[in-house]
């Protein structure tokens, strides 16, 4: 667990360094925090929606890979801000050293039921963005940060490591960042692309229940409009 924090707290650091540049930015954006609800009050948000792909690597010593499309649907509330929600699909290749399956059932673990290195599953998340650098005509450097569950398709126990994930539902954190690219002269629609860390908890048996961290870095490139 204290490897997994050092992991998170490593990627938010980069997320930090990544915009040490923008310190006056950063003072005009907490000026500007106590009128963020203004929009919402005076009916003048402006809608956004994104679509991403994304394909990360797993690391550490349980490890899968993640093919993931989402959509995001959301407001801006200001220049530099959007929050919305969204969902999407994910495949996930587990690497498994072909653990024994218990012949008996056990912490909650059921034998009958099937096993797989290849699952689907569905994150569903809220989404918080900020543009750092101009206004949306102009390539800025974004942050996002993602932030809800992933839920598994199927029945099947799901081989990674030397173990099992046994639950349908996993924490589902994914900060990115990059570049933000305009691709007309309003800057209304445009291209993203980054780099992205995903971080997923859920149940786990080996020889017997725990909790298992999941970390993957990789590449994001998406759309807005």
């Amino acid at each position: 667990m204290k490897h997994s924090l050092r992991l998170i707290g490593a990627a938010l650091l980069l997320l930090i360094i990544g915009t040490g540049t923008a310190g006056a930015q950063y003072y005009q954006i907490a000026n500007q925090i106590p009128g963020l609800l203004q929009p919402a009050l005076s009916g003048g948000l402006n809608y956004k929606g994104y679509v991403d792909g994304s394909y990360v690597v797993g690391m550490g010593n349980r490890r899968a890979d993640f093919l993931e499309l989402t959509t995001t649907q959301g407001f801006r509330y200001s220049s530099w801000f959007f929050m919305g929600v969204g969902a999407g699909v994910q495949v996930m290749f587990s690497d498994s050293n072909h653990p024994e399956r218990p012949s008996w059932p056990a912490d909650g673990f059921d034998p009958d039921r099937g096993t797989t290195r290849t699952a689907c599953m569905i994150p569903l998340y809220t989404d918080f963005r900020f543009n750092i650098g101009g206004d949306q005509k102009d390539v800025t450097f974004f942050i996002d940060l993602r932030v809800g569950g992933s839920f598994l398709i199927g029945n099947d126990y799901i081989e990674i490591g030397d173990g099992y994930l046994t639950n349908s539902g996993c924490f589902y954190l994914k900060p990115a960042m990059g570049l933000r690219i305009p691709l007309n002269e309003s800057g209304k629609q445009a291209i993203n692309v980054g780099v992205s860390y995903q971080f997923l908890t859920s149940n786990y048996y080996r020889s017997y229940a725990s909790n298992c961290s999941l970390n993957a870095l990789g590449v994001t490139i998406g759309f807005d409009w």
